[in-house]
């Protein structure tokens, strides 16, 4: 282990059949969910797993989408997203998921564009 993994926000991952259970949704509205990035996930271990924690209260993160879009838009894969948000960032002071469950969205969509 890294010292980068030590000091990354501590989340479980969830399976398709987890978000399925989590989410209360049909597996195909679990996928369009994905497609449509709002919730947005990583194959580990062979298996495509979202972060729990990019779910609250039993629905996506809504500041998720469009901070996913503007990673995107800065050239990030979907794996490299996810390790940014999961990874403290020196200009917020905290992983950036820390901060988008705060209500800091503008901020940390405004980094996002600035990031790679």
């Amino acid at each position: 282990m890294t010292s980068d993994d030590a000091s990354r926000f501590e989340t479980d991952w969830l399976t398709l059949p987890d978000l399925v259970e989590v989410l209360g949704e049909p597996l195909g509205r679990v996928r369009r969910m994905l497609d449509e990035f709002q919730l947005v996930g990583s194959k580990r271990d062979g298996v495509l797993k979202v972060p729990s924690v990019f779910i609250v209260d039993g629905h996506p993160l809504p500041s998720l989408r469009g901070t996913v879009f503007a990673l995107h838009d800065a050239g990030f894969s979907d794996d490299e997203a996810i390790d940014w948000l999961l990874t403290p960032e020196e200009s917020i002071g905290m992983p950036p998921i820390e901060a988008l469950l705060a209500g800091r969205k503008s901020e940390v969509r405004r980094v996002a564009r600035t990031v790679l």
